[in-house]
């Protein structure tokens, strides 16, 4: 992932920029870089490494400035480089870009021919030249348009002319874009945190979608000029929410938050008294719910191992036959699925390429979706049937939190409430399983409050060079995930295995340097 921020209003836009993108940190980067506007016109600072080393270059004069746009790159095409650093520049055009130009070696072939010259290796370079070609006879957002009728791919943009002081125009397409809009000042961003400071009001594009700032306001077209409408949404989040707030940094802050997080997912959601669960928070039509006959669950990553456990939850509790789909996979497998099937995409940001992707196929081949995820006003909220938000709070760390919990939360809700209405479910069953949900904040709090103990084990075991995760049941996932997180944060290759495949394979790598955890928690399956 990369970052994009943009800024146009009264305030000094370069500091706003670089504070937005030490808050796009957690989306990965190996370079950053800026362009602001002076009074000779656009001048570009970038550097690799960190964002410390951006605010050196930039603390060196302080400059003001009232437009900027700011970028964090993970390299895709050509290494880490200044060179390769965002924003690029043609003439007077100045760009940065998430996302891949499919064509982009075509397009470059044509404009070496045409005379233009390349200084980096990437596919940006070649989208920049090409707005440059057409901005000498039209204004930027139309130079924008004709030259993305030329282009094939990803893309979240955003562009700035110096001959047109004042302006930003910024295009999605399958990469996340958002506007927040402010008093008298406006920003374009990847992600809300990003500016969460300054505004709570903000328009999500959607695909194929433009928007050009100005000081005096936004406007949002189609990529044909199409005036388009957009509603205004309010993110229910706090500027402190999307802080450290005196933690290391933000993935120990949100393991924390996890408590938290739980209770305002559950709050009026269930009514343990009656053993009900309010389904009006998944907006699906009970008729709808009754005749699925099957439910498929799309998913990546983290949230895959959500959608595994939710698959034992909903077979055990609702009696429907549950299929998880890695998302990335779905699509290319001709899945059997039609209007009696209901499809689950899990996604924490509701923007995950590859889940909004199987999203909207199921949609294509007629069956209802919902998605489970937690930003709201998020493309998959947007596009879906249904949704469910987690409201568990921005979650900043690249290594999910609070968000997996929660996810395995919203599912176990779900579960009660369709075997409740698929009749697996009677009310003393249900009366307890949500009496039991009550507890769950607090029995977090307890674990997490073991924390110096599991520091003690963990220095007794991080110069392991290999970790095995055992689990049976629900817990398989649970031991996949632990694996992964193991993999995420320290870089220590570990796998997760079912707990009966111990001796068809796994066995072979055993010995007195391997550490295994096992997760034998209570229950019917302890003696196994």
């Amino acid at each position: 992932m990369c970052g994009i921020i943009g800024y146009t209003g009264k305030k000094n836009a370069v500091s706003i920029i670089l504070e937005g993108l030490k808050r796009l940190e957690y989306r990965g980067y190996d370079s950053a870089g800026i362009a602001f506007f002076n009074e000779r016109g656009v001048e570009i600072r970038k550097c690799t490494g960190k964002i410390k080393d951006l605010y050196a270059i930039i603390d060196s004069d302080k400059p003001f400035s009232a437009t900027a746009i700011g970028h964090t790159r993970w390299a895709t095409h050509g290494k880490p480089s200044e060179e390769n650093a965002h924003p690029h520049k043609s003439g007077g055009i100045i760009i940065v870009h998430n996302g891949i130009i499919e064509n982009y070696l075509q397009l470059k072939k044509k404009l070496i021919e045409e005379g233009y010259k390349f200084t980096s290796e990437t596919d940006t370079e070649v989208l920049c030249h090409l707005i440059e070609k057409y901005a000498a006879d039209y204004p930027l957002e139309d130079a924008v348009r004709k030259a993305l009728k030329e282009v094939r791919g990803a893309y979240a943009l955003a562009v700035i002319n110096e001959k047109e002081r004042g302006k930003i125009v910024g295009v999605r397409k399958d990469s996340p874009l958002v506007v927040g809009l402010g008093d008298g000042e406006f920003f374009l961003a990847s992600d809300v945190p990003a500016f969460l400071n300054y505004s709570r009001d903000v328009i999500f594009l959607d695909d194929g979608e433009m928007v050009i700032m100005t000081g005096d306001g936004v406007v949002v077209t189609t990529l044909d000029g199409a005036p388009v409408k957009k509603e205004v949404v309010s993110v229910p989040w706090s500027p402190a929410m999307a802080e450290k707030d005196g933690y290391k940094h933000f993935m120990l802050k949100e393991i924390y938050e996890q408590p938290r997080a739980i209770a305002d997912t559950l709050r009026g959601r269930f009514y343990p008294e009656s053993g009900q669960v309010n389904m009006d928070e998944f907006g699906i039509k009970e008729e709808d719910l009754r005749k699925a006959q099957k439910i498929f669950i799309a998913a990546c990553g983290t949230s895959w191992h959500a959608a595994l456990i939710g698959k034992y939850m909903i077979e055990e509790l609702a009696r429907v036959p549950v299929e998880v789909d890695i998302a990335s996979e779905f699509r290319y497998r001709n899945p059997v699925i039609g209007q009696d099937s209901l499809l689950v995409a899990i996604t924490q940001s509701g923007e995950t390429a590859d889940t909004l992707a199987a999203q909207r196929e199921a949609k294509r081949l007629g069956a209802k979706t919902l998605s489970l995820c937690n930003v709201v006003g998020s493309t998959a909220s947007r596009e879906a049937d249904a949704v469910f938000y987690t409201h568990s709070g921005p979650e900043i760390g690249v290594a999910s939190t609070k968000a997996f919990t929660t996810q395995i939360v919203g599912l176990y809700l779900f579960a009660v409430g369709l075997g409740r209405l698929k009749g697996t479910v009677n009310s003393d069953s249900a009366m307890g399983f949500l009496r039991d949900l009550l507890f769950l904040p607090g029995l977090a709090e307890k674990v997490i409050a073991a924390d110096n103990v599991i520091e003690r084990i963990a220095k007794e075991l991080f110069k392991a060079n290999d970790f095995l995760y055992l689990g049976r049941g629900i817990n398989y996932p649970i031991a996949l995930e632990g694996a992964l997180k193991l993999k995420e944060i320290s870089y220590i290759h570990a796998e997760g295995y079912p707990a009966g495949e111990m001796k068809h394979g796994p066995i072979a790598l055993v010995d007195e340097a391997l550490p295994s955890v096992f997760l034998v928690p209570r229950g019917r399956l302890y003696d196994k």
